[in-house]
């Protein structure tokens, strides 16, 4: 990574603090959660009686292996038991994006709003907010959505200039970026890419333009070991902008946004705890990959206690060289729930669309996967291409095995009915797997 000089003295105090220092700050947000949440959560008051669960007994971060885990299905299942506040303290109300089930209403109270603020706030301090940064935010901000509304009120926390350009239409965003001159953008990677051939297609050249950074959202642009994945690596080539990943989900009301070292996502331990945990919920072994599992600080409207987030990812504890100390995360693996056992290899979908992203020919794809008569694993590839030849298909193939060791079915469809299954009406970013199992 490049030398940069770090602004330290914008970093909020608790992360630069030591480890025991977090520790001993958590541990009291955790004890007044529990009193909230028992005074407060149907579900959650219901759930410690049912459980025989002493909350006084609560008294240390190792003491959540006592607690029950909150999922996806308990959220949905019960969904307004959740909630802690009367509606008339209600001011927003936004949803999941229902990747894995149904949608999920999260009600917020305006010291919500207030903490979505702060959150984004943190996570645009992470990429070196200066003092003149104009934000083209292109993340919707109705339907019901959380992130547009959350770089929103991020940016005006931290008094930069917003320009509210929305999804979609690559010339509005370069009209925009001509009128206008913004230094920022906050975008889903696939969707800087369609920007940046709309440059080429039109003459612009957007190394010559304002934007200087790019927050990307929504898709990983990294792998593993932190170097660019092939979407990652297709934008770095085409504009020589910084880019800069995130993750974040609905139910965290927060973000994990790397700074300008580019070495994992940066947890702000003011918002939420986190564990790692294994299949059987329980934690795994110190810098072990495993389910992130959050517990949510200083929400009002619907907190939540232990949520399994399904997504597999790995702690990093070193300080990092931006003065913060606080835990980063790795890019994520995959979902637990998209886990795919194909004959004897088990695949996450990302391991997919890499190869698919980094092979000539392919337009766009959706990945499918279905039971055979056998009750195993079946995928099904079905990709948009302009050649349909068994020999594309055969080098395709190839690929696979040469690096997953294995080559799922391919089927090949005209590009347009791909971008018509990967972008439904209600969808906020491409889906790209559809699990039929």
């Amino acid at each position: 990574m490049k030398d940069t000089i770090f602004l330290t003295e914008k970093i909020p105090a608790i992360e630069r603090s030591s480890a025991e220092e977090i520790k001993a700050y958590q541990k009291g947000k955790l004890r007044e959660l529990l009193i909230y949440l028992n005074y407060n959560s149907l579900y959650y008051k219901s759930k410690f009686a049912q459980l025989n669960i002493d909350i006084s007994e609560i008294r240390n971060l190792e003491d959540l292996t006592k607690l029950p885990v909150t999922t996806k299905d308990d959220i949905q299942q019960n969904n307004e038991d959740f909630y802690c506040v009367d509606r008339t303290h209600i001011v927003d109300y936004v949803t999941t994006s229902g990747s894995l089930g149904d949608p999920v209403v999260f009600p917020l109270t305006a010291n919500d709003l207030d903490r979505l603020a702060y959150n984004e706030y943190l996570s645009l301090l992470c990429t070196q907010n200066g003092s003149h940064e104009i934000y083209q935010i292109t993340t919707t901000l109705d339907r019901r959505f959380m992130a547009g509304m959350a770089y929103f009120l991020g940016a005006r926390k931290l008094k930069s200039g917003i320009v509210r350009v929305g999804p979609g239409i690559p010339e509005l965003q370069w009209d925009t970026i001509a009128k206008i001159k913004p230094t920022a953008i906050i975008a889903v990677p696939s969707f800087l890419l369609a920007i940046i051939d709309y440059a080429s297609k039109n003459g612009i050249d957007p190394d010559a333009s304002s934007i200087k950074k790019a927050i990307c959202v929504g898709e990983p642009i990294r792998n593993q070991d932190f170097s660019y994945n092939t979407l990652g690596q297709k934008i770095a080539d085409k504009w020589k902008i910084e880019l800069f990943s995130t993750y974040a989900s609905t139910e965290m009301v927060s973000a994990f946004t790397e700074c300008h070292a580019g070495l994992g996502g940066h947890h702000h331990p003011e918002l939420i705890i986190c564990e790692f945990l294994d299949d059987n919920d329980q934690p795994v072994s110190t810098g072990e990959a495993g389910e992130l599992t959050i517990t949510t600080l200083g929400i009002e409207g619907m907190p939540l206690l232990r949520f399994k987030t399904g997504d597999i990812c790995q702690p990093f504890y070193e300080p990092c060289a931006c003065g913060r100390t606080t835990m980063r995360i790795s890019p994520i693996i995959g979902r637990k729930k998209q886990m795919i056992k194909y004959r004897g290899t088990s695949l996450y979908p990302p391991a997919l669309y890499d190869i698919l992203d980094n092979t000539n020919g392919v337009i766009n794809y959706i990945v499918e996967v279905f039971s055979n008569d056998l009750g195993t694993d079946e995928i099904l590839i079905k990709i948009g291409s302009e050649d349909v030849s068994e020999k594309f298909e055969k080098s395709i193939k190839d690929h696979f095995r040469a690096k997953l060791r294995v080559a799922p079915s391919i089927q090949f469809m005209n590009w347009q009915e791909i971008k018509s299954l990967q972008f439904p009406e209600t969808s906020r970013k491409p889906i790209k797997f559809f699990d039929k199992r």
